[in-house]
């Protein structure tokens, strides 16, 4: 009895180990979105803002033609730049 107690108490802390692992990889893919939605979150509130055109202190792209492309091409470097460090660290890959 003792021995099949044992077993059991086994299986148990096995089923729990995989659940656990399952939940860090879940954690990890959610880190991961929202470590690159941050800096974009940052970035579209910043050239989001209403800013007064007279003054001599506003931001860099405000009267620029073509200010929307920079920030927006800004915003795709940063997050083709943090896919591929979370690529190169081993982050996205699965491993089954």
């Amino acid at each position: 009895m003792e021995s099949y107690r044992e077993i059991g108490a086994d299986l148990r802390d096995i089923y729990l180990a995989s659940l656990n692992n399952r939940m860090n990889d879940v954690m990890k893919v959610l880190t991961v979105i929202a470590t690159i939605f941050m800096p974009l979150t940052f970035i579209t509130g910043y050239y989001g803002m209403n800013f007064d055109t007279d003054s001599p202190w506003n931001m860099p792209l405000l009267r620029f033609r073509y200010g929307g492309l920079v920030a927006a091409a800004i915003m795709v470097a940063t997050t083709v730049g943090m896919v591929m460090l979370f690529w190169r660290r081993g982050w996205l890959k699965r491993w089954h």
